[in-house]
């Protein structure tokens, strides 16, 4: 692998696998809980990456923040880089081929999600989770939605999100609704966090998306 990663192992024969990543200046034990919550009967392989960035004010980072919504392009090229390589690999590594793993993420983690589950070129993923993210905008990463209209999508966020405000999740289910997608979305009043009233729904979700 090239990321650093937390692997849990499925309890028997893996049902599918659950790549999350997490948000800025986290670390790859932070969505442990998360992972744990969503599949606590351990069907799946469960894999937590480290981003590759160590940045101010500490932890590890997808890429650099300039502007929400439009990440630092050499930075985000970083990132992207090195998570798509990775969750390449793992199909080899975890014998769990990507057309049945769920890519998922909070914050920065969902953007780098949305980006390996929508960007031109790319695979496609069982599924795409994104929790309190937003679907980049990055010269030289151009996505192709009509090309991924067949990826479920489960989209969450907090109406009081101080961080990434509500309105880039509202943005999002326009562009996935218009272009045809299986769309779960949910508003939480909440701030930049997970809400963990909406963790049992996430988890039916996430099977019907692997079934």
């Amino acid at each position: 692998m090239t990321l650093s990663a937390v692997l849990r192992p499925a309890a028997g024969e893996p049902e599918g696998a659950l790549v999350l990543l997490h948000g800025r200046g986290s670390d790859e034990h932070d969505l442990g809980p998360l992972l744990e919550a969503l599949d606590p009967e351990r069907r799946l392989v469960g894999i937590l990456p480290r981003a590759p960035l160590s940045l101010p004010p500490g932890g590890a980072h997808w890429y650099v923040v300039e502007r929400i919504g439009y990440p630092h392009e050499a930075s985000f090229a970083e990132g992207f880089a090195e998570a798509s390589s990775f969750v390449d690999g793992l199909a080899e590594q975890v014998r769990v081929p990507l057309e049945r793993t769920v890519i998922g993420g909070f914050s920065q983690g969902a953007v780098m999600s949305f980006a390996l589950g929508l960007m031109a070129g790319r695979p496609a993923p069982a599924g795409i989770l994104a929790l309190s993210g937003f679907i980049p905008t990055v010269e030289g990463f151009p996505l192709d939605l009509p090309g991924h209209r067949d990826v479920p999508v489960a989209l969450e966020h907090g109406t009081h999100d101080p961080v990434i405000s509500v309105a880039f999740a509202r943005q999002a289910r326009e562009l996935l609704e218009g272009a045809g997608y299986d769309l779960r979305y949910r508003e939480v009043a909440m701030d930049h966090t997970i809400d963990p009233a909406g963790l049992p729904g996430l988890a039916d979700w996430l099977f019907r998306a692997l079934a």
